[in-house]
């Protein structure tokens, strides 16, 4: 699993991405409102930078699953 920072992404991006490939091992569904809770960010804050990753070429695929309560993300590695 890579551990390199994307020169392109913005620090919340980083971040993000960095909780994604950390955790995503065990655990294929997130809610934007729990990754923000353990980030310090809201669910909007989650939902807006993580489309970035989505976009980009990254070590990690991510899909956008469900609104219920929060958007879920289902993420592999």
């Amino acid at each position: 699993m890579s551990t390199a920072m994307a020169p392109d992404l913005t620090s919340k991006q980083q971040r993000i991405l960095e909780y994604l490939r950390n955790n995503a091992a065990t655990k294929t569904y997130f809610k934007s409102r729990l990754i923000g809770k353990e980030l310090g960010m809201t669910a909007k804050e989650v939902g807006s930078n993580i489309t970035a990753l989505q976009e980009g070429n990254y070590d990690v695929e991510i899909e956008k699953w469900g609104y219920s309560s929060s958007t879920t993300w289902k993420v592999d590695v």
